[in-house]
């Protein structure tokens, strides 16, 4: 089944010095996206970021934004509060492990 809501463009969404808790869901599912994320089609909480040296799953967790990367049969998990702003946890996602 398709999901029929509507996209977020990321020019809706708020600045990126914002705090993730100010962001309705929309707009976060809208950055990850822009991120080049992909969203599980059984876990809508659950996106799947792929780079060249490593990959990442990104979880919307109820507290936190949990990432998790994996490289070279390694994996490193971080924890971020939603008081983050959206560039800085971006960053720090970015940065890799």
């Amino acid at each position: 089944m398709e999901d029929s809501r509507p996209l977020v463009q990321l020019a809706d969404i708020p600045r990126g010095d914002t705090p993730l808790y100010h962001h309705p869901l929309p707009s976060l599912e809208a950055w990850l996206r822009e991120m080049g994320a992909k969203q599980q089609p059984g876990n809508r909480c659950i996106w799947d970021l792929h780079c060249p040296q490593w990959s990442a799953q990104i979880e919307l967790e109820v507290d936190e934004l949990k990432v998790s990367w994996h490289q070279e049969a390694q994996v490193c998990v971080r924890h971020f509060p939603y008081g983050l702003s959206r560039h800085d946890a971006e960053q720090a996602i970015l940065a890799g492990p």
